[in-house]
């Protein structure tokens, strides 16, 4: 059962939580204690329909990525978390370097989950994905003369790219993948060619880049597909207007494939539940929750039998990186550098 104590007066607290814990050592082994980086409109939903499904209990908290896994580690061994969800493989394999997770062997997990959306030593798997593409203005750009991320270095593109600042891990990953492909010196030459044709200093989120290349500001955005579906599919005229006025062009169809990247979770070190949070992380790769999460939240499945939403559907097909996405992580030091001696502020 989830449970949230709120207004409960210390002394009467503890006298609940001691009658709770006595004899209840079946009803624990039938709970799963979640820390989540997603905010709760986007989990807990899904956490009831697993209830439902499963029997099994839950507690969420949720909370900012760092804040989350800085609590982890401090909580050690005594920590209560026995799953642990975050956005970005280059997040997830900070929590696995950091030692919180553990490697799970799971044929459900191993079968459902393609093996480049999920650590190479399965310490963490992803749960849906997202592709960071081209965001072209319509009036503006002939998307005939759009190719690869490498062609936006070219001088061509002077003063005509939107792009949110180094600091953001969806960039650093993006990074990472092209240093995957073409080597840190190479990836590095790009990057200095990129930050040559930015339109402005690099500004709020994914959507504030959407927004200005609708503004007029630029002609090409880089973001994260769900933040452009947001806006497609929202309840405000001016939203559905930004969409309306940019096309979508996925990048590298003709070589490596688009840079894709995911939301997934790992089981902790020292977890008290493990049976109930695979459980979990197999519920969540069902058809059922792979259709939900593309259509409540417009990130794709990992899972080939689940469906889209429609607005997903209406960006086309395309060709994803194949990479396995550990190493996103594992470059991700060497990105931040590059990035950062390149001028990318």
């Amino acid at each position: 059962m989830y449970r949230r104590f709120t207004g409960l007066k210390p002394m009467l607290l503890i006298a609940l939580c001691l009658s709770m814990s006595l004899g209840q050592s079946a009803v624990q082994a039938q709970e799963v204690n979640v820390y989540s980086a997603r905010k709760e409109a986007l989990i807990l939903p899904l956490l009831k329909k697993f209830e439902a499904a499963s029997g099994i209990g839950f507690n969420l908290i949720t909370g900012k990525e760092d804040a989350l896994l800085k609590r982890l580690e401090s909580e050690g061994r005594s920590t209560p978390a026995d799953v642990f969800i975050t956005t970005d493989a280059g997040r997830l394999q900070r929590a696995k370097e950091a030692g919180v997770l553990q490697p799970i062997a799971n044929a459900v997990l191993g079968a459902r989950i393609p093996q480049n959306l999920r650590d190479s030593e399965n310490y963490w798997f992803g749960l849906s994905q997202r592709a960071r593409v081209i965001f072209y203005v319509k009036n503006k750009v002939d998307p005939a003369e759009l190719s690869t991320y490498e062609a936006l270095a070219d001088p061509r593109w002077k003063n005509r790219i939107c792009i949110r600042s180094s600091d953001n891990i969806y960039n650093q990953s993006m990074v990472a993948s092209m240093i995957e492909a073409h080597g840190v010196e190479a990836t590095e030459a790009w990057a200095k060619g990129l930050v040559a044709n930015l339109a402005r200093k690099p500004a709020g989120g994914d959507t504030d880049q959407l927004r200005a290349a609708a503004a007029g500001l630029c002609d090409i955005a880089i973001a994260n597909t769900y933040y452009f579906a947001r806006l497609a599919t929202s309840g405000k005229a001016e939203d559905r207007k930004v969409a309306e006025s940019l096309g979508v062009f996925w990048p590298n169809q003709g070589d490596r494939g688009a840079h894709v990247n995911v939301s997934g979770a790992g089981i902790t070190k020292y977890t008290s539940h493990k049976a109930a949070a695979e459980r979990l992380l197999e519920y969540l790769v069902s058809a059922e929750a792979q259709a939900w999460y593309a259509e409540v939240n417009n990130e794709y499945p990992v899972v080939a039998d689940a469906e889209t939403s429609t607005v997903l559907k209406s960006f086309g097909e395309f060709k994803g990186d194949s990479l396995n996405l550990s190493r996103l992580g594992e470059n991700n030091r060497a990105a931040v550098q590059l990035m950062d001696r390149s001028g990318w502020r």
